[in-house]
């Protein structure tokens, strides 16, 4: 089978990587990929937004998989897209259609569908320019930390949580009046401020049947001990060392299966991955968020935890047949560190000349923000450049091992967290 992945970041990467080694592969296809995934497959110069390119690639390339890996496409309809074609329509995508896409799309849209479903979340009010006086008032009945999440997507970077009533109401008038996310924060969501530890699970579902990947934490700060500004993501941990057997099954009761029960009472025809964001707070657990794809850089150890084969459960996904699936998983924990440019998650410089790659062991890296220049160098392309991956028997020893081979690893610029699992 021809299979396509879209997609450019450390998750296309650890997907191709995986997907490669399966024996019901016989091509794979990134578009647009990086310096990573050119080395398992190939990468093809196109946007992954650019639906009439894609079409054509598929129909010359006899694809017969499509893997959708970023939100954008997802929220912008290539599912859509697919089943509006006749040439295409018989083609399985791995990720929602539009309407359901709205579950990462719109944080009003998620929030509603956690309230009816029952599935436990914090508490929350949604405002617009017309009623942004009523959002005034509705933060003066909170008690800080005060939390505003831009309603659409806004590249990660659409939450904020202060601490001051008056910078609440000054960005809370920046986010509506002035857009301070463009058209994300025409509508901003604001709750309550959960406290607790955060954990991340994942789904992967044909509609009515699912598969749960493994589980995982990661650190969204870039500075050590979880301060300074957020990003896309520094590092990640799996499995989760406090997810007890117990408190697993009690996140199955109360929000996997409300949430794919959910799906079919509503008739949202969802097909792909569920990130389910969460916090655990004494025992008790709360859906922070939906992505409607898999997490960067949770990916990069939950793909390589995953002992079955891949391939085999996407293909059983996209002809609704997961249900005569099952996934085995690896004993051991996977850990990622994520190596950042020079100034992320602000300004950062690109084209920087990545040098020791070839002197790894025993680690993965994989590649996020890389190119290939002119001279056939790997070069950075983006903030956040790659995640070294290591195994080990606990995530202890597989965090000594990344950090090991970060050594060997130099670009201008070069940033990182040492304290990757320093809260667990």
């Amino acid at each position: 089978m021809n299979v396509l992945i879209l997609g450019s970041g450390g998750r296309e990467h650890a997907m191709a990587w995986k997907i490669a080694q399966s024996n019901l592969l016989t091509k794979l296809f990134i578009a647009p990929g990086n310096a990573g995934t050119k080395e398992v497959g190939t990468n093809l110069e196109i946007n992954q937004t650019d639906f009439e390119a894609i079409k054509k690639v598929v129909l010359e390339n006899n694809i017969k998989l499509v893997i959708v890996g970023p939100e954008d496409p997802l929220v912008k309809g290539v599912h859509d897209f697919f089943l509006n074609d006749t040439e295409l329509k018989n083609i399985p995508v791995i990720g929602p259609q539009k309407y359901a896409a709205q579950l990462e799309g719109s944080k009003e849209f998620a929030k509603e569908f956690m309230v009816r479903h029952n599935i436990p979340t914090a508490a929350y009010e949604s405002f617009t320019t017309e009623n942004l006086e009523a959002g005034h008032k509705f933060l003066e009945t909170l008690t800080p930390p005060y939390v505003l999440k831009a309603d659409g997507l806004a590249a990660g970077k659409g939450v904020l949580i202060l601490n001051d009533l008056q910078e609440a109401k000054d960005e809370l008038t920046e986010m509506l009046a002035n857009k301070k996310f463009g058209a994300a924060s025409s509508k901003v969501v604001i709750e309550e401020f959960l406290t607790g530890i955060e954990l991340s699970c994942f789904v992967l579902t044909d509609g009515k049947s699912y598969v749960t990947l493994p589980s995982a934490k990661d650190y969204k700060r870039i500075g050590e001990g979880d301060k300074g500004l957020n990003t896309g993501g520094m590092g990640a941990v799996s499995p989760v060392p406090f997810l007890t057997d117990e408190l697993m099954k009690k996140i199955e009761n109360q929000v996997i299966k409300p949430t794919i029960d959910g799906f079919q009472k509503d008739n949202i025809r969802y097909v792909g991955f569920v990130f389910i964001g969460l916090i655990l707070d004494k025992g008790e657990i709360k859906v922070i968020e939906y992505n409607c794809r898999m997490g960067d850089p949770e990916t990069e150890v939950v793909i390589p935890r995953i002992e079955s084969d891949f391939l085999e459960l996407l293909i059983a996904a996209g002809n609704k047949e997961l249900h005569s699936k099952t996934i085995e998983f690896k004993k051991e924990s996977a850990c990622t560190v994520m190596l950042v440019s020079g100034g992320y998650p602000e300004a950062y410089e690109k084209g920087k000349e990545i040098l020791g790659l070839n002197n790894v062991e025993n680690s993965i890296p994989f590649h996020a923000g890389t190119t290939t220049n002119s001279n056939g160098k790997v070069v950075t392309n983006g903030g956040r450049v790659i995640a070294i991956t290591s195994y080990g028997d606990n995530f202890n020893e597989a965090l000594k091992q990344s950090y090991k081979n970060i050594k060997k690893i130099n670009f201008e610029g070069m940033n990182f967290r040492t304290d990757i699992g320093f809260d667990l």
